[in-house]
């Protein structure tokens, strides 16, 4: 039973992708919401019904009350068999009802409709571009991520549990009341309106309340975890009283937020206290007043006082759902300032995979300021040949790191083009693009799972001979095989910790390394590549490196320049421009800026003495 219900949708169905998704909070529930609309149709009529039995259970006890006040013989045999179905309803058919409902609710809808927003949220932000999250906190964006499903869900379970089915007592109340006497729906109906104003009240400010809140929550989120990431700096700094202000100003405005969304509550509350008080003396009082002049029975005061009592229970639970509905939808809202957002790269409309035949680039006219019009790449014309080795020198805000990224097309270029054997890399699959170039990167930061992992993360169908093999290659085998994890897992299966940290720096270097080795993509882009080993392990990376390189199109980065003095040819960039190329002999006869690089090394470091005006990269 409770697996049919569970199934009756499926989170993980395909669906159209939308690179710019809806803006407003109706359209955007309603995209996720498409595949519930037969359960949410199902579970509209049944909340209706479960509200129309409570409401007939009700009028059925005044006309017990009624039927009661005659002869207890002649009572039974003129409505005893009404009175076994009464019961028989009561026992089976009404808990029957309710179970649909529940079952439709809790094991239908709740589940599957926070998974589906959840999976399709972090689907369409695993698609933004990598500049998309330099831009934001990952705590923010994972905490967005977090807190919308459950907060749509808890939308969705308000709108069946309470508001469809409060509208249908309440109209149902008003029906009984006029039936016993239509002079007792006239108080009912002017505290209705009463009760309404009072809702209106409450529902405009607490959703902008609400959002309010999340947002500082949100905010909250990211400087804690923006603290937690950088803990060795916070740490080698000893900035810890520093950062318990940064993260208490955000608190205390979290709290204030929070202030303000409750006094709206403390208001709602007494305003209902005093309307439920009218309803009670309005209804019951003027029942009894028609029963004294003999216009209704006492049935009917009966059903009229339990129909009052049962909406005096209700209206804080109705102003409550009510408001937890807009609450929960401020929530979504704020959400929506991340899963929401366009995607600002995407693949182009008629995008086919690159092929890849020599590894050829062409690098034509290439301008990139990142949005600033100063700073990045200016007009840069470069072409690598298939199999060519070379090395990017240059200061730092050069642009050289800002070349790497758009080669594997982290951003979009600004102006110009780049081409890789003959293929406008804008023109094709990002994936297929990145599939065919290997990056070692001087952060060489590892995902929070084992080295294995890790290493197979290059090549995910690769033997455990593959990932043995590239690890050997990268000199990271013999001290995998010491790993210890602290839940004891060692070897290839021990956990290497938040983005690698239970390694040194040289240690995940090699993983890095193993990882590239592994993927053995035609292109070969190195970013400083050895820049956290030391000497002596260097020196047996560098023949790795080499060997890596050979039938490859390789682009490094490097500031130490002995680690690139071999490449085929050198490229100097100078604030976005190429200044000089050749040889490492040729450069040096030159006399230009390599030159005083080269000569003002000491321990084969390149100054890094940044002009006023170059563009960080």
């Amino acid at each position: 039973m409770f697996r049919f219900f569970e199934n009756l949708v499926d989170p993980y169905c395909d669906y159209a992708q939308e690179d710019h998704p809806p803006q407003t909070l109706w359209r955007f529930m309603m995209g996720y919401a498409r595949p519930f609309k037969r359960v949410f149709w199902i579970t509209g009529i049944m909340s209706v019904i479960v509200a129309a039995v409570e409401i007939a259970l009700i009028y059925y006890m005044g006309w017990i009350v009624d039927v009661l006040q005659g002869e207890p013989a002649r009572v039974w045999a003129e409505h005893g068999s009404t009175l076994i179905a009464l019961a028989l309803f009561i026992l089976l058919v009404r808990p029957a009802f309710q179970l649909i409902d529940v079952l439709l609710l809790n094991n239908a809808i709740l589940p599957n409709f926070g998974t589906l927003i959840r999976w399709r949220a972090h689907k369409h932000v695993l698609r933004q571009s990598v500049g998309w999250f330099e831009n934001d906190f990952a705590g923010r964006i994972a905490n967005r991520i977090m807190q919308t499903p459950p907060a749509a869900g808890e939308a969705v379970f308000q709108v069946f549990d309470a508001l469809t089915y409060a509208l249908a007592y309440v109209v149902g109340a008003v029906i009984v009341l006029g039936q016993a006497d239509p002079r007792l729906a006239v108080p009912l109906v002017i505290w209705l309106i009463a009760y309404g104003g009072l809702m209106r009240w409450t529902t405009r400010r607490v959703g902008p309340a609400s959002q309010r809140a999340s947002d500082a929550r949100s905010a909250v989120t990211g400087r804690v975890v923006d603290a937690y990431t950088n803990i060795h700096s916070v740490k080698m700094f000893a900035h810890h009283d520093g950062e318990l202000d940064y993260a208490r100003e955000a608190i205390e405005h979290s709290r204030e937020t929070f202030q303000t969304e409750m006094r709206i509550y403390t208001i709602m509350d007494l305003g209902l206290v005093v309307l439920n008080g009218l309803l009670i003396l309005g209804v019951v009082g003027w029942a009894v007043v028609l029963w004294m002049g003999g216009s209704a029975t006492v049935g009917a005061v009966a059903a009229a006082s339990a129909l009052v009592l049962r909406l005096n229970a209700m209206t804080g639970w109705i102003m409550w759902a009510l408001t937890s509905f807009f609450r929960q939808l401020g929530v979504v809202k704020e959400g929506m300032e991340t899963i929401a957002q366009p995607i600002d790269l995407v693949d182009a409309p008629e995008a086919k995979p690159l092929v890849l035949t020599n590894g050829r680039i062409e690098i034509d006219a290439v301008s990139h300021h990142y949005g600033r019009g100063s700073g990045g790449l200016d007009r840069v014309s470069l072409t690598v040949r298939p199999g060519e080795k070379v090395g990017l020198v240059g200061r730092s805000g050069a642009g050289k790191s800002t070349l790497v990224k758009l080669l594997l097309r982290f951003y979009d270029v600004e102006g110009g083009v780049i081409r890789i054997d003959g293929q406008d890399i804008a023109t094709v699959t990002q994936e297929s693009l990145r599939a065919q170039i290997g990056m070692v990167q001087q952060d060489s930061s590892l995902l929070h799972r084992s080295v294995r992992d890790n290493i197979r993360y290059g090549r995910p169908e690769a033997t455990e001979e593959d990932i043995v093999a590239a690890a050997k290659q990268a000199e990271a085998h013999e001290f995998i095989c010491d790993l210890q994890d602290p839940q004891g897992r060692k070897g290839y299966e021990a956990q290497v910790g938040e983005r690698g940290v239970k390694l040194s720096g040289g240690q995940r270097q090699r993983v890095t390394l193993a990882r590239v080795i592994l993927k053995d993509a035609p292109i070969l882009l190195l970013d400083e590549a050895t820049s956290a080993l030391d000497s002596e392990v260097e020196a047996a990376i560098q023949a790795t490196l080499y060997g890596m390189m050979e039938g490859k199109t390789v682009i490094a980065i490097a500031h130490r320049l002995s680690t690139i003095a071999h490449m085929d040819r050198i490229v100097v960039l100078d604030q976005g421009r190429i200044v000089e190329q050749g040889t490492h002999a040729e450069l040096l006869a030159q006399a230009g800026l390599y030159a005083q690089f080269w000569a003002r090394q000491s321990g084969g470091f390149l100054g890094e003495d940044v002009t006023e005006g170059e563009a960080a990269e």
